[in-house]
């Protein structure tokens, strides 16, 4: 069932994505050579708590860190440690906060110091492409548009769609429906209505598109090894078209 907000759910989930969003600026600013992803990782805590917030994913079905840190070839679900990051790395930093009992979730891939110009355009592609699939995410339109344009864009530059793994409804609480799948149809899945909140999350691989989960049942990574990137915005539908809620 999908859940459509009022006013002041979408005021709640505002103030949850203003957190979500200031908590990543100040992580990605701490992003450089040498930093450990559990560094990285009580910054956040911090920020978030600072704030008047908890942490979302601390405990979320058992996972230990407060933020997902995601390394090169690893996709999703990083568990934060004492893994230090490399000039040339590229680390995935996705994260949640809760407020007034309302989930803001968002993600951003950020370069380590100098990277090389493949990493550099899988970075770049994958957030132009969850900006694709948000065009599409219009009252009337349907969910399989969404969909559909984040795959085509991915695809057209040579990447791996990541399926597997999809983006969901949000509120009060972290999933909810729909799930938002990075590929489809056009003209396909539930129609779009103002007042839907929904994480739109593309996870593009540089080469397959297929994933496996690592022995700690957390880590998801690639197939083949390759490099990964992954971008995320809550959004609620609106009369006047996709308002990114977690967004400076």
């Amino acid at each position: 069932m999908i859940i459509l907000k009022s006013q002041r759910e979408l005021n709640y989930l505002r103030d949850a994505g203003r957190i979500v969003a200031e908590t990543l600026n100040e992580v990605k600013k701490a992003v450089k050579p040498e930093v450990t992803t559990l560094e990285l990782d009580r910054i956040a805590e911090q920020y978030i708590k600072s704030k008047g917030a908890v942490p979302a994913f601390k405990g979320y079905h058992g996972f230990p860190g407060n933020i997902c840190a995601s390394v090169n070839e690893e996709v999703v679900h990083g568990i934060p440690g004492l893994k230090r990051l490399k000039n040339g790395d590229n680390v995935s930093i996705d994260i949640g906060a809760i407020i007034n009992g309302y989930c803001g979730d968002a993600a951003i891939t950020v370069p380590v110091g100098e990277v090389d110009a493949e990493v550099e355009k899988l970075i770049e592609v994958t957030e132009q492409s969850l900006y694709k699939g948000i065009e599409k995410a219009i009252a009337g339109s349907r969910l399989g548009d969404v969909s559909h344009s984040i795959q085509t864009y991915a695809e057209g530059h040579g990447y791996g769609v990541v399926r597997d793994f999809v983006g969901h409804g949000i509120g009060r609480n972290m999933h909810e429906d729909p799930q938002i799948p990075n590929y489809g149809l056009p003209g396909r899945g539930p129609r779009l209505k103002s007042g839907m909140t929904l994480a739109i999350e593309p996870m593009i691989n540089a080469g397959t598109h297929e994933v496996k989960t690592l022995s700690d049942n957390w880590t998801v990574v690639t197939a083949d090894g390759k490099r990964s990137a992954h971008f995320e915005h809550t959004i609620a539908i609106t009369a006047d078209g996709p308002e990114i809620l977690t967004k400076l």
